[in-house]
């Protein structure tokens, strides 16, 4: 990824599953499609600065939608309440 692109340019929209609706109740995980050449440092840097919350953790891989981010939340901030800003439901 080349220095400087915004957080947009980072995270291109919520990936959704019956899996991934499970897990954002479960674990306080929502997924994202991600530039491919994107490190998870900048991933939880452009999530931190789009929605305005604290990541706990970022864990990735590739699939055939390209780069999934699996991105969990600190406790003070929830997966639903982000989902719904994002579109989700």
């Amino acid at each position: 990824m080349k220095t400087g692109q915004g957080p947009a340019r980072v995270v291109f929209h919520p990936y959704v599953t019956e899996k991934t609706m499970d897990e954002m109740e479960r674990q306080n995980r929502l997924e994202f499609v991600v530039d491919r050449t994107a490190s998870k440092a900048q991933i939880k840097h452009s999530i931190e600065k789009l929605f305005d919350v604290k990541v706990e953790k970022v864990t990735t891989k590739i699939g055939r939608h390209g780069k999934i981010a699996m991105v969990r939340f600190t406790k003070e901030f929830s997966a639903e309440e982000i989902g719904s800003r994002t579109g989700v439901f």
